[in-house]
């Protein structure tokens, strides 16, 4: 599988003011390009009457396309400083949109510069930045009396529990990384004295909280 990347676990936004200047950042996972311009079309429609709506989106995990616009905001003072944010963090496969309704109070080129760079980095962090990993799901089975055991187990493992079915014995669903996947068998494993089955169900990639 291929290598990890940083890309957004959802779309999401955020906003604030500045000096009367209502700013709203919104930030969405776009695979293609295609993904990305149809985000920015939903967004302009939306707020079709705001005075801009600044972009900027970076699609392929080399980085292989890279756009941003000012969208009449001075020279290089929106969508520059929007993929800086996005560049500085390492996130690709994304679009951030920056809309702005004039307050009537100018904010100066540097005013502008960090009121961009504020509303794109409050929109990454409500669509929450993750890291796409090698990923491995497993169905997994235990006895009733080993359940308490592995519970207290998977709080501090690097694992995910999907969910869980209780029947002749306890069912339950595990995902965890790749790098991870063979410390946490052989942890249940050892708690369980041997008595814990899991069967490799899916790889696949999954977006995991940046450590």
């Amino acid at each position: 599988m291929t290598a990890p990347y940083k890309t957004l676990r959802r779309a999401a936004s955020d906003e604030f003011i500045i000096h009367k200047s209502r700013f709203i950042g919104y930030a969405s996972p776009a695979q293609t390009e295609e993904e990305a311009l149809a985000f920015l079309q939903s967004i302009r429609v939306k707020h079709k009457d705001a005075t801009h709506n600044c972009y900027a989106y970076v699609i392929g995990r080399n980085a292989g396309v890279m756009r941003y616009s000012d969208d009449g905001e001075p020279g290089g003072t929106a969508g520059l400083p929007m993929m800086e944010v996005l560049k500085a963090q390492g996130v690709v496969n994304c679009c951030v949109v920056v809309t702005r309704y004039f307050g009537g109070v100018l904010l100066g080129a540097g005013g502008l510069v960090r009121a961009y760079t504020q509303g794109c980095a409050v929109a990454l962090k409500a669509a929450q930045v993750v890291v796409m990993e090698p990923s491995r799901r497993y169905l997994c089975e235990v006895g009733y009396p080993l359940w308490d055991r592995v519970q207290h187990a998977l709080r501090t493992l690097p694992v995910q529990l999907l969910g869980s079915e209780f029947t002749t014995a306890v069912t339950f669903t595990l995902l965890m990384r790749e790098k991870d996947s063979d410390d946490v068998l052989s942890e249940l494993t050892r708690i369980t004295d041997g008595r814990f089955e899991a069967l490799l169900e899916e790889e696949s990639f999954e977006g995991w909280d940046v450590q």
